[in-house]
């Protein structure tokens, strides 16, 4: 591939590396878990990019690639990531230190999204980065419409998981 793909897709990662962390904090529970699912989502989304047309926005595209990865891996009963050896890669993004120590109103809403299934999780994820309900629906590949009454359905079940 050519230096100047590699460049621009680096530049592009590091730009929206905290959509991954976000993604990765949801679908996993331990450190570990998180870098190599981060890991994972990074080799995928550059297998993809070649392929990558623009025709949405690069942190659009990067939400459905990453929860697409997430929820595959996290579907499988045997879950091991095939990974590739970090320190034999040429190109490197640079790390930035996220932090798990989190406030507690935070710490108790993951709890409750962790109590939900996968396509719930993402739909609440996306709908707390602001996400309009239109990209919502594009990114997950159902209707508008359905985007919303599933979004008023696990807002109800938020209520009562948070408050029993």
């Amino acid at each position: 591939m050519s230096e100047n793909l590699e460049q621009s897709f680096v530049a592009q990662l590091q730009a929206n590396q905290n959509i991954i962390h976000k993604i990765c904090r949801l679908y996993t529970a331990g450190e570990d878990a998180h870098k190599d699912l981060f890991q994972e989502i990074t080799i995928q989304l550059w297998k993809a990019y070649p392929k990558f047309r623009g025709d949405s926005k690069f942190s659009t595209w990067t939400y459905r690639v990453a929860l697409n990865t997430a929820i595959t891996l996290y579907r499988k009963t045997k879950r091991t990531i095939s990974t590739v050896d970090y320190e034999t890669q040429q190109y490197f993004v640079k790390d930035v230190d996220y932090n798990y120590e989190e406030e507690e109103q935070i710490k108790l809403m993951y709890k409750a999204v962790y109590q939900l299934n996968d396509i719930e999780k993402a739909l609440v994820f996306m709908y707390l980065e602001d996400k309009d309900y239109q990209e919502i629906a594009e990114t997950l590949g159902i209707s508008e419409v359905n985007a919303r009454v599933k979004m008023n359905r696990i807002k109800g079940k938020l209520k009562k998981i948070l408050n029993p």
